[in-house]
Protein backbone atom coordinates (compact mmCIF):
# COMPACT_ATOMS: atom_id res chain seq x y z
CA UNK A 1 0.00 0.00 0.00
CA UNK A 2 1.55 3.35 -0.80
CA UNK A 3 2.03 6.06 1.85
CA UNK A 4 -0.23 9.04 2.08
CA UNK A 5 1.53 11.90 2.76
CA UNK A 6 -1.22 15.13 3.92
CA UNK A 7 -0.35 18.39 1.92
CA UNK A 8 0.57 21.21 4.06
CA UNK A 9 -1.14 24.75 3.07
CA UNK A 10 1.07 27.60 3.40
CA UNK A 11 -0.95 28.66 6.66
CA UNK A 12 0.54 25.22 8.25
CA UNK A 13 3.48 25.25 7.02
CA UNK A 14 4.33 29.27 8.30
CA UNK A 15 2.62 27.88 11.67
CA UNK A 16 5.39 24.83 11.77
CA UNK A 17 8.34 27.88 10.77
CA UNK A 18 6.92 30.24 13.45
CA UNK A 19 7.26 27.13 16.06
CA UNK A 20 10.30 26.26 14.93
CA UNK A 21 11.58 30.11 15.25
CA UNK A 22 9.93 30.42 18.90
CA UNK A 23 9.83 27.26 20.81
CA UNK A 24 13.38 27.96 22.07
CA UNK A 25 12.74 31.67 23.34
CA UNK A 26 9.24 30.64 24.61
CA UNK A 27 9.11 30.40 28.81
CA UNK A 28 8.33 27.16 30.20
CA UNK A 29 8.30 23.19 29.56
CA UNK A 30 9.43 23.15 26.16
CA UNK A 31 8.80 19.07 25.88
CA UNK A 32 4.97 19.85 26.65
CA UNK A 33 5.15 22.93 23.70
CA UNK A 34 6.51 20.61 21.57
CA UNK A 35 4.46 17.61 22.14
CA UNK A 36 1.06 19.69 21.56
CA UNK A 37 2.42 21.27 18.57
CA UNK A 38 3.27 17.76 17.19
CA UNK A 39 -0.35 16.50 17.82
CA UNK A 40 -1.68 19.78 16.16
CA UNK A 41 0.92 18.82 13.09
CA UNK A 42 -0.19 15.69 12.72
CA UNK A 43 -3.88 16.84 11.70
CA UNK A 44 -3.16 20.38 11.02
CA UNK A 45 -5.71 23.27 10.61
CA UNK A 46 -8.76 21.65 11.38
CA UNK A 47 -11.72 21.72 8.10
CA UNK A 48 -14.97 20.63 7.04
CA UNK A 49 -14.26 16.57 7.11
CA UNK A 50 -13.92 17.65 10.94
CA UNK A 51 -17.29 16.76 12.46
CA UNK A 52 -16.41 19.48 15.06
CA UNK A 53 -15.44 21.73 12.57
CA UNK A 54 -17.81 20.98 10.26
CA UNK A 55 -19.90 24.82 9.61
CA UNK A 56 -16.27 26.60 10.54
CA UNK A 57 -13.28 25.47 7.96
CA UNK A 58 -10.47 27.22 9.61
CA UNK A 59 -8.32 25.93 7.38
CA UNK A 60 -10.16 27.89 4.44
CA UNK A 61 -10.55 30.72 6.59
CA UNK A 62 -6.92 30.84 7.76
CA UNK A 63 -4.90 31.29 4.82
CA UNK A 64 -2.01 33.87 6.21
CA UNK A 65 -0.44 33.53 9.09
CA UNK A 66 -0.12 36.90 11.06
CA UNK A 67 3.32 37.30 12.99
CA UNK A 68 3.23 37.07 16.57
CA UNK A 69 3.02 39.86 18.29
CA UNK A 70 5.97 41.36 20.24
CA UNK A 71 6.01 43.35 24.04
CA UNK A 72 4.49 46.86 23.31
CA UNK A 73 6.25 49.35 25.04
CA UNK A 74 4.76 51.37 28.47
CA UNK A 75 3.18 54.38 26.08
CA UNK A 76 1.96 51.76 23.59
CA UNK A 77 0.50 49.69 26.41
CA UNK A 78 -1.03 52.82 27.97
CA UNK A 79 -2.35 54.37 25.02
CA UNK A 80 -4.35 50.80 24.14
CA UNK A 81 -5.86 50.91 27.82
CA UNK A 82 -6.89 54.37 27.45
CA UNK A 83 -8.86 53.45 23.81
CA UNK A 84 -10.20 50.23 25.69
CA UNK A 85 -13.93 51.16 26.38
CA UNK A 86 -15.98 47.87 27.28
CA UNK A 87 -17.32 47.11 30.50
CA UNK A 88 -16.20 50.74 31.40
CA UNK A 89 -18.97 51.67 33.65
CA UNK A 90 -18.13 48.16 36.10
CA UNK A 91 -15.78 48.72 39.12
CA UNK A 92 -13.46 45.94 39.38
CA UNK A 93 -10.00 45.11 39.67
CA UNK A 94 -8.40 45.22 35.85
CA UNK A 95 -6.06 42.85 34.91
CA UNK A 96 -5.24 44.16 31.04
CA UNK A 97 -3.43 42.50 28.43
CA UNK A 98 -2.41 44.12 24.98
CA UNK A 99 -1.29 42.68 22.46
CA UNK A 100 -1.18 39.16 24.20
CA UNK A 101 0.97 40.55 26.98
CA UNK A 102 0.03 40.91 30.50
CA UNK A 103 0.64 44.70 31.77
CA UNK A 104 2.33 43.83 34.79
CA UNK A 105 3.09 47.48 35.65
CA UNK A 106 -0.82 47.99 35.79
CA UNK A 107 -1.39 46.38 38.26
CA UNK A 108 -0.55 47.10 42.05
CA UNK A 109 -0.14 43.55 43.25
CA UNK A 110 0.56 45.48 47.27
CA UNK A 111 -3.05 46.45 46.91
CA UNK A 112 -4.82 43.67 45.76
CA UNK A 113 -8.53 42.85 46.82
CA UNK A 114 -8.72 40.63 50.02
CA UNK A 115 -8.89 36.75 48.61
CA UNK A 116 -7.09 37.13 45.44
CA UNK A 117 -3.54 36.23 44.54
CA UNK A 118 -1.84 37.05 40.92
CA UNK A 119 0.82 35.60 39.77
CA UNK A 120 2.50 36.24 36.08
CA UNK A 121 2.34 33.49 33.72
CA UNK A 122 5.45 34.21 32.16
CA UNK A 123 6.94 34.07 34.93
CA UNK A 124 5.19 30.96 36.74
CA UNK A 125 6.63 29.27 33.79
CA UNK A 126 9.85 30.54 34.16
CA UNK A 127 9.76 29.40 37.37
CA UNK A 128 7.85 26.43 37.58
CA UNK A 129 5.43 27.44 40.23
CA UNK A 130 3.29 24.84 41.61
CA UNK A 131 0.38 26.01 40.30
CA UNK A 132 1.31 24.99 36.66
CA UNK A 133 -0.18 21.64 37.70
CA UNK A 134 -3.36 22.82 37.28
CA UNK A 135 -3.48 23.76 33.99
CA UNK A 136 -5.73 21.79 31.39
CA UNK A 137 -7.88 20.71 33.68
CA UNK A 138 -10.26 19.41 31.13
CA UNK A 139 -8.89 16.44 29.62
CA UNK A 140 -10.17 15.79 26.56
CA UNK A 141 -10.07 19.64 25.63
CA UNK A 142 -6.51 19.04 24.90
CA UNK A 143 -7.09 16.90 21.74
CA UNK A 144 -8.46 20.33 20.15
CA UNK A 145 -6.42 21.89 17.57
CA UNK A 146 -7.28 25.50 18.76
CA UNK A 147 -6.10 24.97 21.90
CA UNK A 148 -3.01 22.61 20.74
CA UNK A 149 -2.27 25.99 19.56
CA UNK A 150 -2.47 27.78 22.53
CA UNK A 151 -0.46 25.57 24.18
CA UNK A 152 2.67 25.36 21.51
CA UNK A 153 2.67 29.25 21.39
CA UNK A 154 1.28 30.54 24.60
CA UNK A 155 3.53 33.57 25.58
CA UNK A 156 1.94 35.14 28.65
CA UNK A 157 -1.01 35.91 30.48
CA UNK A 158 -2.04 34.85 34.33
CA UNK A 159 -2.74 32.77 37.22
CA UNK A 160 -5.27 33.52 39.87
CA UNK A 161 -6.19 32.30 42.99
CA UNK A 162 -9.27 32.72 44.79
CA UNK A 163 -10.01 32.38 48.29
CA UNK A 164 -12.96 33.39 50.24
CA UNK A 165 -15.35 35.85 49.17
CA UNK A 166 -14.36 38.54 46.84
CA UNK A 167 -17.04 41.24 46.19
CA UNK A 168 -14.69 43.09 44.23
CA UNK A 169 -15.43 41.66 40.29
CA UNK A 170 -11.79 40.79 38.45
CA UNK A 171 -11.84 42.14 34.73
CA UNK A 172 -9.14 40.27 32.11
CA UNK A 173 -9.32 43.17 29.98
CA UNK A 174 -7.57 42.08 26.18
CA UNK A 175 -7.03 44.63 23.70
CA UNK A 176 -4.95 44.33 20.82
CA UNK A 177 -4.02 48.00 19.39
CA UNK A 178 -1.39 46.86 16.53
CA UNK A 179 -1.80 48.94 13.76
CA UNK A 180 -1.21 45.43 11.28
CA UNK A 181 -2.37 42.28 11.99
CA UNK A 182 -0.80 40.28 14.45
CA UNK A 183 -1.59 36.72 16.40
CA UNK A 184 -1.43 36.26 19.97
CA UNK A 185 -1.91 32.86 22.23
CA UNK A 186 -2.72 33.79 26.01
CA UNK A 187 -3.65 31.63 29.05
CA UNK A 188 -5.47 32.62 31.81
CA UNK A 189 -5.56 30.13 34.89
CA UNK A 190 -7.98 30.61 37.62
CA UNK A 191 -8.12 28.28 40.56
CA UNK A 192 -11.30 29.17 42.43
CA UNK A 193 -11.25 27.45 46.31
CA UNK A 194 -13.47 25.72 48.52
CA UNK A 195 -16.61 27.79 49.66
CA UNK A 196 -15.45 31.34 47.60
CA UNK A 197 -16.86 33.66 45.44
CA UNK A 198 -16.57 35.85 42.69
CA UNK A 199 -17.27 37.65 39.61
CA UNK A 200 -14.85 37.24 36.65
CA UNK A 201 -15.22 39.99 33.42
CA UNK A 202 -13.67 38.85 30.21
CA UNK A 203 -13.53 41.68 27.02
CA UNK A 204 -11.94 41.67 23.91
CA UNK A 205 -10.92 44.30 22.04
CA UNK A 206 -8.83 45.10 18.81
CA UNK A 207 -8.39 47.48 16.33
CA UNK A 208 -10.73 47.67 12.82
CA UNK A 209 -8.81 46.98 9.52
CA UNK A 210 -6.50 44.53 10.75
CA UNK A 211 -6.30 41.01 10.67
CA UNK A 212 -5.81 40.11 14.17
CA UNK A 213 -5.49 36.08 15.37
CA UNK A 214 -5.77 36.13 18.88
CA UNK A 215 -6.29 32.99 20.34
CA UNK A 216 -6.99 33.09 24.03
CA UNK A 217 -7.87 30.45 26.34
CA UNK A 218 -9.04 31.00 30.20
CA UNK A 219 -9.11 28.01 32.37
CA UNK A 220 -10.85 27.49 35.67
CA UNK A 221 -10.61 25.30 38.52
CA UNK A 222 -13.76 25.35 40.69
CA UNK A 223 -13.92 24.08 43.90
CA UNK A 224 -16.46 22.45 46.02
CA UNK A 225 -19.45 25.05 47.12
CA UNK A 226 -18.41 28.12 45.16
CA UNK A 227 -20.57 30.48 43.39
CA UNK A 228 -18.64 31.84 40.13
CA UNK A 229 -20.51 34.12 37.79
CA UNK A 230 -18.28 34.59 34.30
CA UNK A 231 -19.49 37.52 31.89
CA UNK A 232 -17.90 37.42 28.60
CA UNK A 233 -17.65 39.98 25.39
CA UNK A 234 -16.22 39.79 22.43
CA UNK A 235 -15.43 43.05 21.00
CA UNK A 236 -12.79 42.32 18.61
CA UNK A 237 -11.97 44.32 15.43
CA UNK A 238 -13.74 43.71 11.86
CA UNK A 239 -10.85 41.63 9.99
CA UNK A 240 -10.15 39.83 13.21
CA UNK A 241 -10.27 36.12 13.11
CA UNK A 242 -10.97 35.19 16.93
CA UNK A 243 -10.53 32.05 19.05
CA UNK A 244 -11.22 31.32 22.16
CA UNK A 245 -11.80 28.71 24.68
CA UNK A 246 -13.04 28.20 28.30
CA UNK A 247 -12.30 25.25 29.83
CA UNK A 248 -13.84 24.39 33.24
CA UNK A 249 -13.47 21.61 36.06
CA UNK A 250 -16.37 21.98 38.63
CA UNK A 251 -16.42 20.96 42.11
CA UNK A 252 -19.64 19.96 43.79
CA UNK A 253 -22.77 21.81 45.42
CA UNK A 254 -21.33 24.45 43.36
CA UNK A 255 -22.63 27.24 41.43
CA UNK A 256 -21.29 28.54 37.60
CA UNK A 257 -22.81 30.96 35.77
CA UNK A 258 -21.62 31.96 32.47
CA UNK A 259 -22.50 34.25 29.76
CA UNK A 260 -20.60 35.24 26.37
CA UNK A 261 -21.59 37.88 24.17
CA UNK A 262 -20.38 38.41 20.63
CA UNK A 263 -20.61 41.30 18.21
CA UNK A 264 -16.94 41.77 16.78
CA UNK A 265 -14.78 39.59 14.60
CA UNK A 266 -14.73 38.57 11.14
CA UNK A 267 -14.70 35.49 11.91
CA UNK A 268 -14.89 34.06 15.85
CA UNK A 269 -15.36 30.34 17.25
CA UNK A 270 -15.98 30.60 21.03
CA UNK A 271 -15.51 26.85 22.84
CA UNK A 272 -16.63 25.84 26.14
CA UNK A 273 -15.86 22.99 27.50
CA UNK A 274 -17.04 21.93 30.71
CA UNK A 275 -16.96 19.12 33.36
CA UNK A 276 -19.36 19.00 36.30
CA UNK A 277 -17.37 17.04 38.77
CA UNK A 278 -19.15 16.73 41.79
CA UNK A 279 -22.48 16.19 43.32
CA UNK A 280 -25.12 18.77 42.94
CA UNK A 281 -23.77 21.37 40.99
CA UNK A 282 -25.61 23.95 39.03
CA UNK A 283 -23.97 25.06 35.52
CA UNK A 284 -25.81 27.96 33.40
CA UNK A 285 -23.96 28.28 29.91
CA UNK A 286 -25.42 31.06 28.06
CA UNK A 287 -24.79 33.11 24.78
CA UNK A 288 -25.89 35.90 22.99
CA UNK A 289 -24.53 37.21 19.52
CA UNK A 290 -25.45 39.32 16.90
CA UNK A 291 -24.10 39.44 13.54
CA UNK A 292 -24.19 41.70 10.47
CA UNK A 293 -23.08 41.79 7.15
CA UNK A 294 -20.52 38.99 6.15
CA UNK A 295 -19.28 37.97 9.84
CA UNK A 296 -19.25 34.28 11.11
CA UNK A 297 -19.82 33.44 14.73
CA UNK A 298 -19.39 29.74 16.23
CA UNK A 299 -20.45 28.92 19.56
CA UNK A 300 -19.61 25.36 20.42
CA UNK A 301 -20.26 23.69 23.76
CA UNK A 302 -19.76 20.25 25.43
CA UNK A 303 -20.36 19.47 28.71
CA UNK A 304 -19.38 16.64 30.53
CA UNK A 305 -22.14 15.39 33.90
CA UNK A 306 -19.64 13.49 35.51
CA UNK A 307 -21.59 13.16 39.18
CA UNK A 308 -24.79 12.61 40.69
CA UNK A 309 -27.60 15.08 41.13
CA UNK A 310 -26.23 17.94 38.63
CA UNK A 311 -27.76 20.44 36.63
CA UNK A 312 -27.16 22.34 33.30
CA UNK A 313 -28.68 24.55 31.43
CA UNK A 314 -27.66 25.97 28.08
CA UNK A 315 -29.09 29.22 26.14
CA UNK A 316 -27.81 30.63 23.27
CA UNK A 317 -29.81 33.46 21.52
CA UNK A 318 -28.09 34.27 17.99
CA UNK A 319 -29.41 37.41 15.88
CA UNK A 320 -27.57 37.21 12.15
CA UNK A 321 -28.36 40.03 9.80
CA UNK A 322 -27.39 40.97 6.06
CA UNK A 323 -25.28 37.55 4.97
CA UNK A 324 -23.76 36.85 8.48
CA UNK A 325 -23.59 33.39 9.63
CA UNK A 326 -24.40 31.84 12.81
CA UNK A 327 -23.40 28.69 13.88
CA UNK A 328 -24.23 26.77 17.45
CA UNK A 329 -22.89 23.07 18.30
CA UNK A 330 -23.32 21.93 21.60
CA UNK A 331 -23.17 18.15 23.15
CA UNK A 332 -24.57 16.94 26.76
CA UNK A 333 -22.34 14.30 27.58
CA UNK A 334 -23.84 12.04 30.34
CA UNK A 335 -21.82 8.41 31.64
CA UNK A 336 -23.70 5.37 33.36
CA UNK A 337 -22.42 7.05 36.71
CA UNK A 338 -24.29 9.78 36.46
CA UNK A 339 -27.78 9.37 37.50
CA UNK A 340 -30.13 11.83 38.63
CA UNK A 341 -28.66 14.07 35.71
CA UNK A 342 -31.11 17.45 34.73
CA UNK A 343 -29.69 19.02 31.39
CA UNK A 344 -31.11 21.04 29.15
CA UNK A 345 -29.56 22.60 26.06
CA UNK A 346 -31.47 25.44 23.76
CA UNK A 347 -30.62 27.42 20.86
CA UNK A 348 -32.59 29.83 19.01
CA UNK A 349 -31.92 32.05 16.07
CA UNK A 350 -33.88 35.13 14.59
CA UNK A 351 -32.90 35.93 11.15
CA UNK A 352 -33.29 39.41 10.13
CA UNK A 353 -31.70 39.52 6.57
CA UNK A 354 -32.64 37.48 3.43
CA UNK A 355 -29.40 35.63 3.04
CA UNK A 356 -28.77 35.29 7.11
CA UNK A 357 -28.18 31.44 7.51
CA UNK A 358 -27.83 29.84 10.90
CA UNK A 359 -26.68 26.38 11.61
CA UNK A 360 -27.81 24.22 14.45
CA UNK A 361 -26.54 21.50 15.53
CA UNK A 362 -27.85 20.45 19.45
CA UNK A 363 -26.62 16.83 20.74
CA UNK A 364 -27.67 14.22 23.72
CA UNK A 365 -24.98 11.26 24.41
CA UNK A 366 -26.57 9.96 27.39
CA UNK A 367 -25.35 6.25 29.19
CA UNK A 368 -27.32 6.70 32.06
CA UNK A 369 -30.95 5.91 32.70
CA UNK A 370 -32.40 7.86 35.45
CA UNK A 371 -31.86 10.86 33.74
CA UNK A 372 -34.03 14.34 32.37
CA UNK A 373 -32.36 15.58 29.46
CA UNK A 374 -33.73 17.89 26.32
CA UNK A 375 -32.08 20.11 23.40
CA UNK A 376 -33.69 21.97 21.16
CA UNK A 377 -33.10 24.56 18.52
CA UNK A 378 -35.49 27.18 17.03
CA UNK A 379 -34.84 29.51 13.90
CA UNK A 380 -37.08 31.89 12.23
CA UNK A 381 -37.84 35.75 11.67
CA UNK A 382 -39.72 38.20 13.34
CA UNK A 383 -43.34 37.36 14.34
CA UNK A 384 -45.21 39.60 11.89
CA UNK A 385 -48.17 40.04 14.25
CA UNK A 386 -46.07 41.42 16.92
CA UNK A 387 -44.05 43.65 14.76
CA UNK A 388 -47.53 44.73 13.42
CA UNK A 389 -48.91 45.60 16.47
CA UNK A 390 -45.86 47.49 17.46
CA UNK A 391 -46.00 49.34 14.17
CA UNK A 392 -50.09 49.91 14.55
CA UNK A 393 -49.24 51.67 17.63
CA UNK A 394 -47.35 54.86 15.77
CA UNK A 395 -43.39 52.88 16.49
CA UNK A 396 -41.37 53.02 12.99
CA UNK A 397 -40.30 49.42 11.31
CA UNK A 398 -36.36 49.96 13.01
CA UNK A 399 -37.55 50.66 16.38
CA UNK A 400 -39.93 47.74 16.84
CA UNK A 401 -37.73 45.38 15.48
CA UNK A 402 -34.85 46.64 17.78
CA UNK A 403 -37.60 46.57 20.83
CA UNK A 404 -38.27 42.75 19.55
CA UNK A 405 -34.83 42.33 19.46
CA UNK A 406 -34.04 43.20 22.71
CA UNK A 407 -36.21 41.46 24.05
CA UNK A 408 -35.15 37.83 22.34
CA UNK A 409 -31.52 38.41 23.22
CA UNK A 410 -32.43 39.61 26.74
CA UNK A 411 -33.79 36.52 28.04
CA UNK A 412 -30.19 35.45 28.09
CA UNK A 413 -28.54 38.37 29.37
CA UNK A 414 -31.23 38.94 32.51
CA UNK A 415 -29.26 35.90 34.29
CA UNK A 416 -25.98 38.06 34.62
CA UNK A 417 -26.12 39.33 38.19
CA UNK A 418 -23.75 42.29 38.47
CA UNK A 419 -25.99 44.98 37.58
CA UNK A 420 -23.46 47.13 35.94
CA UNK A 421 -22.23 44.65 33.76
CA UNK A 422 -25.92 43.71 32.85
CA UNK A 423 -26.35 47.44 32.25
CA UNK A 424 -23.00 47.51 29.78
CA UNK A 425 -24.45 44.82 27.99
CA UNK A 426 -27.96 45.86 27.41
CA UNK A 427 -25.85 48.75 26.04
CA UNK A 428 -23.93 46.72 23.97
CA UNK A 429 -27.12 45.62 22.14
CA UNK A 430 -29.03 48.94 21.93
CA UNK A 431 -25.42 50.05 20.35
CA UNK A 432 -25.54 47.24 17.58
CA UNK A 433 -28.92 47.56 17.07
CA UNK A 434 -28.49 51.45 16.44
CA UNK A 435 -25.80 50.85 14.07
CA UNK A 436 -27.91 48.54 12.16
CA UNK A 437 -30.72 51.15 12.01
Amino acid sequence: MADVTLMKTAAETALAQAFESAKTTLPGNAESRAHAFEQFNLRGLPHRRVEEFKYTDLRALLREIAPFAGVPTADEAKGALQGSKAFGNVAALQVPFVNGHFVREAVDFHNLPEGIEIVPLREALADGHEWLAHLSPVPWASDNPVYQLNTSFMADGVMIRVAGSVETPVHLRFVTAAASAVATATRVLVVVEEGSSFTLIESHESTDGANHQPNDVVEMLVGDRTNVQHVRLNAEGDKALALSTLALKIGSEATFNSINVVTGAATSRHQVYAILDGENTNLRVNGATMLKGTQHGDSTLVVEHNALHCESRELFKTVVDDEATGVFQGKIIVPHHAQKTDGRMMSAALLLGENAAMNNKPELEIFADDVQCAHGATCGQLDEDLLFYLMARGLPKKEAESLLVQAFLGEAIEFVENESARESLIGTVESWLKARA
